[in-house]
């Protein structure tokens, strides 16, 4: 099928949307790693594929875990979106501006991230043992340990998007590196091909991973008469309950990691003493009893679901007593009042 692109971006071309044959190959890696909580969390990561002046990349809201059985990718003019990142235009942080076709799907809030990497294939995922050293205060120093031997770069914080990409850009290096970790946020990988991606994706992880301790056991007589209609007790060995160690819920509480968590279940973490639990309909989507466990909203979203057990399974991976760097108030208010991850948040309800 040959579409003309929308007259509201300035470039003019035609361009062939028949999908490379590549993308099947990139949908069936999509799903498993999107099956992976210790690298995707409900909707968040993304992957793309660039062919010629066209780049496919997952659509905002949709899951990699569904790529086998639902159409997440979209097309979008990939030389409008790189001027646009190069000029410092506002469009490149308006990513439906440049969808090419008629899909009702948006692309991803990140598709500038990945078209400022200038290799064809690029994995964005939210893996959990590079959040655990991502977020620390020596993130530097412990990455140059660890990622030794690989083309790596570490990015600033910066709120998905333009900003982030143009970070992250600035960053890449000649010729430019095909690993990128961002700060308190996660980890890329490039490659020039999809088969090259697995490779390198599991060497840098691996190469990350971090011990992981469970030394808490949470009190669970002491949770269940405070379940009700509004609240629930996890399984006794669901790893939220590890956010109930006092060290950790002290971590959790003050403050926000990354951005999915303050999307899905708001800023930081609450966290009650006593029994008596907030009212659900003004409440987080969880709530921390330190020393004794943590309950959860019986509404609580898939979405709120999945962050909030990545918080616990990067604060296991934590030494408790590690600095830890976390978001701004200013960074946690431009997420919150964002309309593209309000977007996502409906899509995942």
């Amino acid at each position: 099928m040959v579409l003309h692109r929308p007259e509201k971006v300035s470039l003019k071309m035609i361009v062939s949307l028949t999908p490379p044959q590549d993308l099947a190959d990139l949908a069936a890696y999509s799903a498993q790693i999107g099956a992976d909580p210790l690298l995707i969390q409900g909707a968040g990561g993304n992957t793309s594929v660039k062919d010629g002046d066209v780049m496919w990349v997952k659509a905002s809201g949709t899951n990699l875990a569904d790529a086998l059985d639902k159409d997440i990718f979209v097309p979008v003019d990939l030389p409008a979106m790189r001027a646009s990142l190069a000029d410092g235009s506002p469009d490149a942080d308006k990513p439906m501006q440049f969808l090419l076709g008629d899909s009702t799907l948006r692309p991803s809030i990140e598709t500038s991230l990945h078209a400022a990497f200038p290799h064809r294939v690029v994995i964005h995922v939210h893996c959990v043992n590079t959040l655990s050293h991502a977020v620390r205060a020596d993130a530097e120093a412990i990455l140059a340990e660890k990622l030794d031997g690989f083309d790596w770069r570490l990015a600033p914080y910066a709120k998905p998007g333009a900003n982030l990409a143009r970070a992250v850009r600035d960053r890449l290096g000649e010729p430019p590196a095909d690993v990128a970790v961002l700060r308190n946020h996660g980890l890329i990988i490039a490659a020039d091909t999809v088969a090259a991606a697995p490779d390198l994706l599991a060497r840098v992880t691996a190469a990350l991973a971090a011990p992981e301790t469970r030394p808490f056991t949470p009190v669970l007589d002491s949770l269940f008469p405070l379940a009700n209609g509004q609240w629930r007790v996890p399984e006794p060995k669901d790893a939220l309950h590890q956010l109930a160690s006092p060290a950790r819920a002290e971590q959790a509480a003050a403050g926000s990691l990354y951005p999915d968590h303050v999307i899905f279940c708001g800023v930081a973490a609450h966290c009650v003493d006593g029994d008596r639990l907030p009212d659900a309909s003004e409440a987080p989507p969880f709530v921390i009893l330190p020393g004794r466990g943590v309950m959860v909203r019986t509404d609580m979203s898939p979405g709120a679901l999945a962050m909030s057990r990545c918080l616990a399974d990067v604060l296991v991976r934590v030494p408790e007593g590690a600095e830890l760097t976390y978001l701004t108030e200013s960074e946690n208010l431009e997420l919150l009042d964002w309309d593209a991850e309000k977007y996502r948040q409906r899509l995942n309800v």
